[in-house]
């Protein structure tokens, strides 16, 4: 899939470029393109403060309009935060997201994203151009975002839309699930620990008590290791013997 071109307009500091840049291929966003970045270009600063995405910078595209920056591109999508005197099909990010996902889903559709310089971002013109608005949901009473931290912002939303990691993992290294035979197998010496040292106030009480103590163990998801562990203390108190006053 085809992924947003990155369209800066009038781009002032090189170090700012570079840090898009660094946003961009953290959400794997590689086609920059650059409208009359201010202090020149090529820029070393901008290398500098790309933090390894020297690729994304040394393969930009530099414009001198931004007619001709968007002219290949069939949707376009306008970042800003602002309130305009236009008629305006606002989207937020993550409903832009899905929004390129699906015009590029079937091979007929470039996609692109502009946005405005540091100082005073898009003008109605530039806007003008775009198909639909971007607008962060943001804090009403403050709303301010540098420009890396706009192109990071969309380019998460669009690179997640697309991503199937898992909502929740567990990081358990060298150590495997522990089966439900092991686990039963240490809960019932477990149980065996408690009858000897007299835990159970009834006989009748037993079952229940056993019962949830089995599903406070199931909630942890125990690893095999966990469970040897667990057998580890076990015997540890065994040997221990009643607690000596």
């Amino acid at each position: 899939m085809t992924a947003p071109a990155v369209i800066l307009i009038d781009p002032q500091l090189g170090e700012n470029i570079g840090m898009c840049a660094r946003a961009m291929l953290n959400c794997g966003l590689t086609d920059l393109r650059l409208v009359r970045p201010r202090d020149g270009w090529p820029n070393q600063k901008a290398q500098d403060a790309s933090a390894g995405a020297q690729d994304v910078v040394d393969h930009a595209q530099v414009f001198q309009t931004t007619e001709e920056a968007v002219a290949d591109l069939t949707r376009i999508y306008a970042t800003t935060g602002r309130t305009r005197e236009l008629l305006e099909y606002v989207l937020t990010p993550r409903a832009a997201a899905e929004d390129m996902r699906t015009a590029t889903a079937s091979g007929l559709h470039r996609t692109g994203v502009l946005f405005g310089g540091e100082r005073s971002g898009l003008t109605n013109d530039d806007v003008a151009k775009a198909d639909a608005i971007i607008r962060v949901p943001l804090n009403p009473d403050f709303r301010s975002l540098n420009l890396a931290q706009a192109v990071l912002l969309i380019g998460y939303e669009w690179f997640t839309a697309g991503d199937q990691t898992p909502s929740e993992t567990r990081d358990i290294r060298d150590a495997r699930p522990a089966t439900q035979n092991e686990v039963e197998i240490f809960i019932e010496r477990l149980g065996r620990g408690l009858d000897e040292g007299s835990f159970f106030r009834s006989v009748e009480m037993r079952p229940t008590v056993m019962r949830n103590i089995r599903l406070m163990f199931q909630r942890t998801q125990l690893t095999d290791q966990d469970v040897r562990t667990l057998h580890g203390i076990t015997e540890s108190l065994r040997r221990a013997g009643p607690e000596r006053k």
